[in-house]
């Protein structure tokens, strides 16, 4: 039989598609002949025995402290090899022209893989012995990214086949028609389905709905799977055929030598240069296309066996490497995204309009509703149906920050004021007047677009209606025109029926010996006072209206009456900490300007009358307890800063033990370590909501000081904790200052309460974030600042209309810096599908990735780690497996097939799941654990985004007078190039990576030193030099900082880098990209079958 036979043509299906080239998928048929074992491989994410991964020679340094960035040395260990010397000079993250050449066995991590790929039934696989690691070592050497075989379709009647293939990459074959032969009965596989009108790839008219890939079968060097034999009778079919559709596999490896084909073995396809339509060349990184091996001629290196057609023993094939170019690429989702929508202001007239990307740098006109920076929806078209949203699985969430910082060029939520009477509402379900209210009975009333109810419109509120039915005066009116905007509110809108006293901040001091010898408590005295004329204030306010107090603690509290007529600050001492009181009302909350001589004087004493101290035990709790009772006397709500040093083992309320115990870690008591000791902390946390009192939280630990309980209060009353661990003046202090400053400067909302209310059909059932929730509806914030996000889930209570869709309408009453109590009301409207493929047409996988990673942060408190991960990878599983089934054209069930705005969740949720709370290395500690899973609960879409895929950005590719942000690469190893260097950031830390090849000159530029090897590796700051290059790191290192909530820390540790690069497998047996998206294509297709 010829492997060139042509194939009989299949009519085209659907429309052209673009290409992801090279994802390879084995033949899922089999084909008869003798069996090529199976690779043994560690179960999914184990850890690999003796599995080493190593960077290519370089520096990664941390970056300095006043704006530039971490680097530490990075030398690949002896006799291995370095992938510098592949002379990856330009890594890109695009496919590109350089030769492409092999890896060698040394070079290439092999990770531990997932279990196989392919589902058969079992009596038909008789597998051999698994390979001896010089097997193992064979196949790596023999690898080849495009081989010279071509797969066969399997026989007709087969439920699963791959699809056939496209032409290897330089070769063309006589005959072959626009598509290959299917099995009888099969559609052939199309990668993506129906346009959509959202976000547009470039050079298409109409984007597709979904993305194909066919992963491989057989052997990824990362991960397992199987390579079926033969079935008994089943031959080659047709050739293997370029279709401009869709991408299946590509050719397998030649097979090595032995009676592998039952049938005489046909002559090597011919060749040709031309590139078949419709088919990129394969490419990996600065990988170009090189030929398989062919039989009978030379290898392409040596060592390379030469395939003849001589019968020889059994030996396994040689592995196929995903390449890792033709799966989903982040940077080139966020890149496309840019260019298509960052020019164009997002107009939120339109319903149920999906946003760009947070990545997107782009401008908001209000028309209605909300603004993407005050509310991202997981799905902005929900199905109408309970049972349609249990079909797929899409969580169903808004990520809500309400009191979100705008770009200067927009405007921030118009005060209206209705006077006495207060904002119009709603009699029966409350929700306040908002764009979609529908006005009847020419004006004279109005009917809620929440509840239906029909609504008397006051004698003061009325207009008369135009020839549409609107109000004649809607665009006058912010509530009637507007998605955000604020209502004045009255005294019933305030505690005890009077409106709030401005409130105040407290500052209260760990004067112990851990606090004192490192040089914490001097530092932040001398900031406190230039700090403290940057109070928040409102709007154009002369002076702060907020009154401040300072205490100092260790075992026992000290009070300062600061009051402006004393020519001294004086102290007061509580040592009975079981019994809280505050010892003084008049004096302890002043007005800065009016005490500023005393505040100054307290300040500069403070460090000199603890100089001498030797006492390292401290209180917590009842530091706590004084603020929270200093503000309920002065009847005010406010904030406490607290600096802590250490864990609080004095007898006291709220002590605590050192219960620290990594070898819970993997166990089911695992969840304990999250958990906090006592409930005494949630206990005071509760009366601090009640006072308004906000708690932020500034740990400065040598050793384990219990994060999961201290960061209980500032978690309920809506504040923020920040670990500066091992602290060092000379080190941190910047990091230190830089978090202050904008902590006591960012306005706050306090003594908040939001509520989410929702149009008939849908309710809020599960919120998270950073809070405190007495009943099911009401979420109380003792505090709110412009970085924290509150994150509601929906269901179904109904059916929805498709015609009427989906209302949401956040309100959020708190008091402002300057006392006023307001409310902030946020809208947003949504559309309501029947089908599924609308669904998946309009979903954002930033939020839902936001979502995912806050349930799974909230469940590890109450389950296993290891159930946490399972739920989330089969709940991943099962939206996309609903999209495949419901949504996608009929293909082979060889091919992955993602939902064009969800193709890269598989690589996110891997992210998610290799994070240091659900999967933690050997260096991470406990309290690293517990800080993060509080941050996360918090943060916005965009924060999460940077945090799970952080940006890495090659400095000195773009040209020197570049004033634009560099491109960013892809978060792997491969990417790196020895002669460049790279800058990489997460949010929280920050590092330069420095190529063991850079060019001299740059070196000398950046780093004031003629060679590589001079470079310091302990080096934190990137010294300030007169140069162009100079000058342009640092002012990239300070504008990414400025992005940032918080001041990132510059790392120095060469294995905390390599943690990042998450597109790799991980040290702690995280899963790479490749083999994770292998591993979801297996459990998506046992979802199908």
């Amino acid at each position: 039989m010829n492997v060139n036979q042509s194939a009989a043509p299949v009519p085209p299906f659907g429309q052209p598609q673009p290409i992801y080239p090279g994802y390879h998928q084995s033949n899922y048929g089999g084909q008869p002949g003798t069996t090529a074992p199976p690779t043994s491989y560690g179960a999914y994410n184990g850890p690999v025995p003796g599995y080493q991964q190593t960077l290519p020679q370089g520096v990664s340094r941390a970056p300095p402290s006043s704006g530039a960035p971490p680097v530490s040395t990075a030398q690949a260990p002896c006799g291995q090899t370095a992938y510098g010397q592949f002379g990856q000079g330009d890594v890109q993250n695009g496919p590109s022209s350089t030769v492409q050449m092999q890896r060698l066995p040394g070079s290439q991590p092999f990770g531990s893989p997932l279990a196989p790929v392919v589902s058969q039934p079992a009596v038909l696989q008789p597998y051999g012995p698994p390979p001896t690691s010089a097997q193992v070592t064979a196949q790596l050497a023999g690898m080849q990214i495009s081989g010279a075989m071509a797969p066969a379709p399997p026989p007709s009647g087969l439920g699963y086949g791959p699809p056939t293939s496209p032409a290897s990459a330089s070769g063309s074959f006589p005959n072959s028609g626009p598509y290959g032969s299917y099995p009888q009965g099969q559609a052939p596989p199309l990668s993506q389905a129906q346009g959509h009108p959202g976000v547009q790839p470039p050079q298409r008219s109409a984007p597709p709905l979904a993305s194909s890939f066919t992963p491989p079968a057989s052997g990824v060097p990362r991960m397992p799977s199987m390579t079926s034999p033969l079935l008994p009778g089943q031959g080659f079919g047709g050739p293997p055929v370029s279709q401009p559709n869709h991408v299946s596999s590509p050719p397998p490896q030649a097979l090595p030598p032995g009676p592998q084909v039952t049938g005489p073995p046909g002559p090597p396809p011919p060749m040709h240069s031309s590139q078949q339509p419709g088919y990129q060349l394969q490419q990996n990184g600065s990988f170009g296309p090189t030929r398989g091996p062919q039989p009978n001629y030379g290898s392409p290196y040596p060592g390379a066996p030469t395939f003849g057609s001589q019968p020889g023993p059994p030996q396994p094939l040689p592995p196929k490497r995903l390449d890792p170019d033709a799966i989903p690429s982040p940077i080139q989702v966020i890149e496309d995204d840019r260019n298509n929508r960052g020019s164009e202001p997002f107009v939120t007239g339109v319903r149920g309009q999906v946003p760009p990307l947070v990545t997107t740098s782009f401008l908001v006109k209000d028309q209605g509703n909300a603004s993407p920076r005050y509310i991202r929806c997981t799905s902005y078209n929900i199905p109408c149906t309970s049972d349609m949203a249990k079909q797929a699985q899409v969580p169903l969430a808004a990520v809500i920050k309400p009191l979100a910082r705008l770009p200067p060029e927009e405007a921030s939520p118009y005060v209206v004021d209705h006077g006495e009477s207060g904002p119009l509402r709603c009699n029966r379900c409350k929700a306040y007047m908002c764009p979609f209210m529908q006005f009847i009975e020419g004006g004279r009333r109005f009917q809620c677009c929440f509840c239906s109810c029909i609504n008397d419109v006051p004698p003061q509120y009325f207009q008369h209606l135009d020839h549409t039915g609107k109000r004649v005066d809607a665009y006058d009116r912010p509530e009637l025109s507007l998605g955000s905007y604020e209502f004045l509110a009255t005294v019933d809108y305030c505690k005890n029926n009077k409106f709030p006293s401005p409130p105040a901040f407290i500052f209260m001091i760990d004067v112990s010996y851990n606090a004192i010898r490192t040089g914490l408590v001097r530092l932040l005295c001398e900031e406190l006072k230039s700090l403290l004329d940057y109070l928040p204030r409102e709007g154009g306010a002369e002076e702060s209206a907020i009154r401040v107090g300072f205490v100092t603690y260790n075992k026992v509290l000290h009070f300062y009456n600061v009051k402006s007529s004393l020519a001294q600050p004086q102290m007061m001492v509580v040592s009975d900490v079981a019994d809280m009181f505050v010892p003084l009302l008049d004096g302890f909350l002043v007005n800065v300007n009016e005490s500023r001589a005393v505040i100054t004087s307290l300040l500069d004493q403070i460090p000199e009358m603890f100089a001498d101290t030797r006492e390292t035990e401290t209180v917590f709790a009842p530091v706590i307890q004084a603020g929270m009772e200093a503000l309920k006397a002065a009847e005010c709500a406010g904030k406490l800063f607290l600096f802590h040093t250490s864990l609080p083992i004095a007898e006291a309320p709220g002590k605590l033990k050192n219960r620290d115990d990594r070898k819970l870690i993997n166990t089911d008591k695992e969840k304990t370590l999250f958990q906090p000791q006592t409930g005494a902390y949630q206990t005071l946390a509760k009366e601090c909501v009640a006072q308004g009192c906000c708690v932020d939280l500034f740990l400065f630990p040598n050793q384990y000081v219990d994060v999961a309980t201290l960061s209980v209060v500032p978690q309920l009353t809506g504040g923020s904790v920040y670990k500066y661990a091992c602290f060092q003046v000379e080190n941190d202090q910047e990091r230190f200052l830089s978090d202050l400053r904008r902590d006591v400067q960012k306005v706050v909302g306090f003594d908040a309460v939001m509520r989410v209310r929702t149009s008939t059909g849908i309710r809020a059932v599960d919120f998270f974030g950073a809070f405190y929730m007495s009943n099911t509806t009401d979420v109380e914030l003792a505090g709110l600042d412009g970085d924290k996000t509150v994150t509601v889930e929906f269901k179904h209570d109904d059916r929805l209309n498709e015609e009427s869709g989906a209302l949401l309408q956040c309100a959020l009453l708190y008091t402002s810096c300057a006392g006023q109590r307001r409310l902030r009301i946020h809208n947003l409207a949504l559309n309501c599908c029947t089908l599924l493929a609308d669904l998946y047409r309009n979903c954002e996988t930033d939020t839902l990735i936001n979502y995912m990673a806050k349930f799974a942060y909230r469940g590890v408190l109450n389950s296993p780690v290891k159930s946490v991960r399972d739920i989330l990878i089969t709940q991943c599983a099962q939206i996309l497996a609903c999209y495949r089934k419901n949504c996608a054209s009929p293909s082979s069930a060889g091919q992955l097939i993602l939902p064009e705005c969800m193709k890269l969740l598989p690589v996110y949720l891997n992210c998610v799941l290799k994070s240091d709370v659900l999967q933690p290395g050997a260096e991470v500690t406990t309290d690293d654990r517990a800080y993060v899973r509080q941050l996360v609960t918090s943060m916005d879409v965009a924060e999460t985004n940077v945090f799970f895929y952080p940006r890495l950005l090659p400095l000195t590719k773009s040209p020197i007078e570049s004033t634009t942000e560099p491109p960013a690469i892809r978060a792997s190893e491969e990417r790196l190039s020895n002669g460049d260097i790279y800058l990489l950031e997460n949010g929280l830390n920050l590092f330069l990576w420095v190529g063991a090849s850079v060019q001299q000159g740059v070196v000398q530029s950046l780093f004031n030193v003629p060679s590589f090897s001079q470079i310091t590796s302990g080096l934190s700051v990137l010294p300030v030099l007169d140069n162009p290059l100079s000058k342009k790191v640092r002012g990239l290192i300070d504008s990414l900082r400025a992005q940032r909530s918080r001041y990132m820390k510059e790392d120095k540790l060469e294995m905390l880098f390599k943690h990042f690069l998450v597109e790799d497998k991980s040290l702690s047996g995280g899963a790479s990209y490749v083999d994770f998206l292998c591993h979801m294509h297996k459990e998506i297709r046992q979802l199908l079958s």
